[in-house]
């Protein structure tokens, strides 16, 4: 774990900043095009990036065509090299930057890593395009013609030449990268696909790409899926506008793209330079390739390919002492999309799935009535909305869902009437049971001190109401040949916010149990906005949506509005649990890096203020609250709460980020300790510092 003070910078959570670069270039002109290098060079270090990746032949224009058989060229080219390679002693960057280089006779499109004024490799070009407005072949050989595996250049020898060459950190085992150079992305089998096999989880493309209608939207298909394919960061650069339009046109694209998602890309069309950042979150890689075992398949399965690899390795200085938090914006809720159009095609999935779920359960049991207990708060509202269009999908009368609110000692006469509201506005069979009567029965069974007049709210007061409603709803579907549907949630199944065996825990089809609780909220104002069950419905939703989160287990004054119980103030707010949820199931992180992905989305209190966050929230979080919050979901979610998850009913899995039954994605023991993930939250700091609060 770094020191505190080092704990504030990307490096140490498994992050690597890149940048790839449209240089301003002259045609013919090595000269001009290595000092338009050189300056983005600089200008990347000054953002802490450590890679930086150039166009195809950019030290010379891709557009040279029969200059390239020159010899003051490719003179010119050797020179512009011997620049870029000395500006590189001064800088703590891995450059690549496209040639022509003439090796035993023959002409090769290349790339050349270059770190601290050494050459670490150079990659020759595989496959060469000989169609349409392309004639490479006229110029270049392919990788294949190549009779040597080193070469001296620029005063240096034995550098590595090569198609397949991986360049490895020491120092950083997850840092390996890979050039392809254009074309090679664009046929069958890329090469990057068996270096990505090899270890590679950075994929470099320089290409040259001249521009068409229709294909730049190709290009962002061709690099989203070779990363995601690959389960690899792909970096891309194609030739910018100071190519020559003798024939063709040009309009400089990049772009970084990490497993099938866009981190960065460039403006197209732009006149000078350009220079894009991206965060690459090594850990992401290397965790999906260890979880997705067909990886591991397809690396056995082609290991031949992949012994003619050669790694190349190099020590490497990460600018790991400065604060430097991530540029990439990772969202706050990350089972929500921040994108408005994704997010109401997100919720429109999510709906439907769960829709879909309990209408095949409905249609194999032959069970045409459901059974739910309402309480007025947003879980049971869901389950119940997700019933009401279950049965308009059946074609059943929407009374065949029996809707029970049952209040009890602590139900606030805000909830019972948000919930009579809903069960009368959505056509259901509404019906209110006071459960007092039976719970005081039951404690004075357990000789209470609350049967006594003494006001002992213990965890039995609790759950003899929770386990009364629950009683009720399973006999009640008993005597009406119903299915008692579960309400309790993702969030909850997490935290163990749930009372084993009834209460929110128990039912005979869980329908919310991979909804987390955030993704729940934007549902019900999702299905509100867009008057998915009529204008009233939505009304009672919005109501509902804006009431404070709690159990209503435990009396409060009568004279104050305000809940006795707040959930989210007993452990931690739901918005940032299922910030550690998501990355903490789903990726497997540290939590110290979770912490620190947290912190650099949630310090600020001007960022990502969505429509639908209801006010109460303050949308910001300082480290120490991070800390605190993390504590208290790796003590419940390792430490005591698997024991509730391993015995969940069904219930369909909902989103990518997964579920916790024991037969979907996450099995775990009941009795395994969370203390190396404590230790590891107890190095997280408790205050960030006073300075530079930077990128």
């Amino acid at each position: 774990m770094p020191t505190h003070s080092e704990f504030f910078n990307l490096y140490r959570h498994g992050f690597v900043r890149v940048a790839v670069g449209i240089p301003d270039l002259r045609v013919a002109d090595p000269a001009f095009n290595a000092a338009a290098t050189i300056t983005l060079m600089r200008q990347a270090v000054e953002q802490h990036a450590i890679l930086a990746l150039f166009p195809e032949l950019g030290l010379t224009a891709y557009s040279c065509e029969d200059l390239f058989h020159q010899q003051t060229l490719l003179a010119g080219a050797m020179e512009a090299l011997s620049r870029v390679l000395e500006a590189s002693e001064q800088l703590e960057l891995i450059t690549v930057v496209g040639l022509p280089l003439q090796v035993n006779h023959l002409l090769f499109n290349c790339a050349a890593i270059v770190y601290r004024g050494r050459i670490l490799g150079v990659v020759p070009k595989t496959f060469l395009p000989n169609y349409r407005e392309f004639y490479e072949m006229r110029q270049f050989a392919p990788a294949t013609a190549a009779c040597c595996d080193t070469i001296s250049l620029c005063g240096q020898s034995a550098i590595p030449f090569g198609e397949k060459l991986v360049f490895l950190a020491k120092n950083q085992p997850h840092f390996r990268f890979f050039t392809e150079i254009c074309e090679d992305l664009w046929v069958p089998v890329p090469p990057s696909s068996h270096a990505a096999l090899s270890g590679a989880t950075l994929l470099l493309n320089l290409s040259a790409s001249n521009v068409t209608i229709g294909k730049q939207e190709y290009r962002h298909n061709l690099v989203a899926n070779q990363s995601a394919h690959c389960l690899a960061a792909y970096l891309y650069t194609a030739a910018g506008t100071g190519e020559s339009t003798t024939d063709l046109a040009w309009d400089g694209h990049a772009m970084v793209y990490e497993n099938g998602i866009l981190l960065a890309e460039s403006s197209r069309f732009h006149d000078g330079s350009q220079l894009i950042f991206a965060d690459v979150d090594l850990d992401h890689l290397v965790q999906e390739r260890m979880r997705q075992n067909s990886f591991g398949q397809s690396a056995q399965y082609y290991r031949e390919e992949i012994q003619q690899f050669r790694k190349i390795s190099f020590e490497i200085t990460l600018p790991t002492n400065a604060r430097l938090l991530c540029q990439r914006q990772y969202d706050r809720f990350p089972y929500v999309p921040a994108d408005p159009a994704t997010r109401d095609s997100h919720c429109f999935e999510a709906y439907h799935i769960q829709v879909q779920g309990l209408v095949k359960r409905l249609k194999h049991t032959g069970i045409h009535k459901i059974v739910i207990g309402v309480s007025g708060g947003l879980d049971s509202t869901h389950a119940l909305i997700v019933a009401a269009r279950a049965m308009d999908v059946l074609h059943f009368p929407r009374t065949n869902i029996l809707a029970y609110t049952m209040p009890g000692f602590a139900t606030s006469e805000h909830t019972l009437t948000n919930a009579t509201a809903l069960m009368q506005v959505l056509g259901c069979a509404a019906h209110q049971i006071d459960i007092r009567p039976s719970c005081e029965q039951m404690l004075r069974d357990l000789d209470h001190p609350f049967i006594h007049g003494e006001p002992v709210y213990d965890v039995t007061f609790e759950n003899v109401q929770a386990g009364e409603r629950t009683n009720h709803l399973f006999r009640l579907a008993n005597y009406h040949h119903g299915l008692v549907l579960g309400t309790g949630d993702l969030s909850e199944l997490a935290l163990g916010w749930c009372t084993y065996g009834v209460g929110d825990h128990m039912s005979h089809y869980a329908i919310n149990a991979s909804v987390p609780k955030t993704l729940i909220q934007f549902l019900i104002r999702w299905i509100a906005d867009t008057d998915q069950l009529g204008h009233k419905v939505s009304l009672v939703l919005h109501a509902i949506l804006d009431t404070e989160i709690s159990p209503e287990l435990v009396p409060g004054k009568t004279e104050s509005n305000q809940p006795a119980q707040r959930t989210e103030a007993i452990i931690g707010p739901y918005e940032l649990q299922d910030f550690n949820l998501y990355y903490i199931t789903r990726f497997g992180y540290l939590p110290s890096k979770i912490a620190f992905l947290a912190y650099c989305s949630w310090r600020d209190r001007t960022q990502g203020r969505w429509p639908g966050i209801p006010e109460y929230r303050r949308n910001q979080y300082d480290i120490g609250e991070i800390k605190q919050w993390l504590h208290v979901f790796a003590y419940r979610f390792f430490q005591i709460s698997q024991f509730k998850r391993s015995c969940i009913p069904n219930a369909p899995k909902v989103g990518s980020g997964g579920s916790l039954s024991p037969r979907g994605d996450y099995r775990a023991p009941s009795d395994s300790e969370a203390t190396l993930w404590l230790d590891n939250i107890a190095q997280i700091p408790d205050a960030a510092p006073e300075n530079n609060l930077s990128k």
